[in-house]
């Protein structure tokens, strides 16, 4: 199942950078970015709200807490430079970049986490690489 939903993330990141190109067009990127946060805000406390989960709140350790507002920043961050980023560059050549997280990830994943890297996920990161660099060409 969670390929399933890996894919509707792919689906749904693809429409981010569409949406988000046309909508920074003609504002500023750091204000799309709240708006954008904005909804999301309310889109995901309104699921959490609605599957009762609220209560569990008192249950997240401060280990937790530390390491979802670690993530928070990071992913507002991203945000911010993504945005900017599309605002500025083509959404053809920005997204290959952003796309090289997936290959910082899987090296994070591997110094960091401990996680093995087989060979067939060192060359899938290797070819991503070369993908990105190959798409950054004029």
């Amino acid at each position: 199942m969670w390929k399933f939903y890996a894919l509707l993330s792919a689906v749904f990141a693809s429409l981010t950078a569409i949406f988000a190109k046309i909508g920074v067009k003609d504002v500023n990127s750091d204000l799309a970015t709240a708006i954008r946060t904005t909804v999301i805000l309310f889109i995901t406390w309104g699921i959490a709200l609605a599957g009762c989960h609220y209560g569990e709140i008192k249950n997240i350790s401060g280990h937790t807490w530390l390491f979802l507002i670690l993530s928070g920043c990071a992913t507002g961050l991203s945000w911010l430079f993504y945005f900017k980023a599309l605002q500025l560059g083509d959404v053809s050549r920005v997204a290959p970049i952003d796309k090289l997280s997936v290959v910082i990830t899987i090296l994070l994943a591997f110094l960091l986490l401990k996680e093995p890297v087989s060979p067939k996920v060192i060359i899938g990161a290797l070819l991503i690489t070369a993908g990105s660099i190959v798409m950054l060409i004029k």
